[in-house]
Parts: C-alpha cells; structure tokens; sequence
C-alpha cells in the first residue's frame, strides 16, 4: 500500500500537557484566581431606547416564547398613574413564571409584578425591612424556583432573598411580600442592574460602576459564588469576582450605562444591555451576547495541526 501523509492535530492533548505543566510550575492557585473559561462576546443586537433599555430575560414555558424585555415604554399606564413608574431586570422561573420588579418615587415599598404560565397577571409588593433602600434594580429567581434575590442601587455588600411570587407557596398577592434571607458579600459591589442565576450557587450580574474603585475597572461584569444555594432558613455568603469589562463601544462619546443581564441555560448564552451615551442612546445601544470559551491557543477544539510523517 502506498504511503500518504496524515494529518496530525496537537489539540487536546498538548494543551493538557502544557496547562499541567503550567499548574505545576505556578503552585496553587489563590481563591481570587480567575476561572479558566471567560466569557467571549459572540455578538450584538440593537437595544430599543423605550422597550429594551432597562433589562431582559428568557422564558423557557410556554415552548417557544419569545425573550422578554423591559424599558420605560413597557411600564403599563395603568401601574404609572399608581405611581409603579420604574420597571428592573426581569427574571422567569424554569417552570414559565415571569417576574417584573417595579419602584416609585417615594413610599416604604416595593413591587413585584408576576405573569403565570398561562398568562394571568398579579402583584406581590413588599414593605421594606427596616435600612433597605426604595430602589428595586432588579430580581433573579434561583434554579429550584422557590427564591428569587434582588438587589438594591448603590454601593451594597448584601443581596436580598424573598420567596419567589408566584411559585413559592408561602407567597400571596393578598399578603406582604417578606424578605427571607441575605446574602452577605466578600467584596462590595455598587450599582448592580441585573444578576441571573447560571447553576444552583452562582450568579452573573452586570454593575453600572461608573468609579472602578472598587475592582479596577468600570462597568464590570460580576461572578458572585454563593456558599450555599438560597434558601427562607438561614443567610448565605457571596464571593465575589469581577470577570471582565462590558463592552463600551458607540459612535457618541460620554457616560454608558450597563443595565440587565440574562443567562439561557438552553444555549449557554449571556446576554447584556448597554446603553449608549448622549443621542447614541437612539442608535446603537446594543444587547451584547456572550458564550463561555476558553482562552489561549490550547483552546479545546482549536490549537494548531501540521502535515507530516507517513503511514499507512
């Protein structure tokens, strides 16, 4: 049999080796260290200034749902003229119950508006526990869909944890929505617009930190990894890591805004808002999308392939 020669491809294996060896020779690693995946922008959308400005989110029931969104366009008339004049970053059980949080201007509470699967709308609001601030930015509800967190404006070192409207049995929109829980942060994070849950104990989120003092850079894109999955019994810790900078691209110049955050466990895709400065805001704020890759040139499924040798 003639001989040809064959591709050989140094991919998985060389980069095992090489990222081995590189363990080996670095020593353990630190609790700061960051993950080895990152997260890789894959792409982007226009975001609508009126509708798609404030937050988004993935329903997964009924099939084949169309990702939902919120902006100041969204905000029915009939919440506003009660004073409801401010929608978050929206959240959807696995099981298809939406969750739309809401503030006002002035008063001790805030709202919580729920669509059920098949399509019924109700409220759930909240008196605030005594310290927690007016603002509702936004609400995550975790993996068993029993806890949904939300968060608070400024510079914060906890998350709050209610009983999910809706579909926690213990909720009703005839009775006051209680916080049950905290979770307390390592690491302060400020201006937190959105988070949403990727696995039982870990939370992306989006921060409009304008400053950078607190992790070196503006507008990060956050990890929070929770000691324990949330639960209305006892408090759990957060950890906190900044992974990266959103993107900040616009033909304007001036102050962006990050705003919500939504993670489709069916795609594995991250999708962010961003909005645009100045009268960009109209033209190219975008939802930016986001897949979990792998850095480096020993990426599986990558590195490099040379012709060479022979065989049979």
């Amino acid at each position: 049999m003639p001989l040809r020669a064959r591709q050989r491809c140094h991919t998985v294996l060389t980069g095992l080796a090489v990222l081995a060896l590189s363990l080996a020779l670095a020593g353990p690693a630190t609790a700061d260290a960051p993950a080895a995946a990152s997260w890789t922008e894959v792409g982007s959308d226009r975001a609508d200034p009126l509708t798609e400005s404030q937050g988004l989110a993935s329903v997964e029931v009924p099939a084949g749902s169309p990702n939902r969104y919120t902006g100041i366009g969204t905000v029915p008339l009939a919440l506003s003229v009660r004073g409801w004049n401010h929608v978050g970053d929206p959240d959807a059980s696995y099981d298809g119950h939406y969750v739309e949080p809401y503030q006002r201007d002035d008063g001790n509470t805030k709202m919580f508006r729920v669509q059920a699967p098949d399509g019924g709308w109700s409220e759930y609001v909240h008196t605030l526990s005594p310290g927690e601030a007016l603002n509702n930015s936004w609400s995550a509800i975790s993996p068993d869909g029993q806890w949904m967190l939300a968060g608070e404006w400024g510079t914060m070192s906890r998350l709050l944890v209610f009983p999910t409207p809706g579909v926690n049995p213990a909720t009703s929109p005839s009775a006051d929505l209680p916080q049950a829980a905290t979770v307390h942060l390592d690491h302060a994070v400020r201006d937190v617009q959105g988070c949403d849950f990727t696995d039982a104990t870990t939370l992306l989120c989006s921060s409009d930190d304008p400053e950078g003092t607190l992790f070196g850079l503006t507008k990060p894109l956050l990890r929070i990894d929770l000691s324990a999955a949330p639960g209305g019994t006892a408090d759990v810790t957060g950890h906190v890591t900044a992974l990266r900078q959103l993107p900040l691209r616009s033909a304007c110049s001036g102050s962006f805004e990050a705003e919500g955050v939504d993670y489709d466990r069916r795609t594995g895709t991250l999708r962010v808002i961003v909005v645009s400065p100045g009268f960009c805001v109209l033209t190219d704020s975008k939802t930016y999308r986001f897949t979990r890759g792998w850095p480096g040139p020993f990426a599986p499924g990558g590195g490099w392939c040379f012709s060479g040798g022979t065989g049979p």
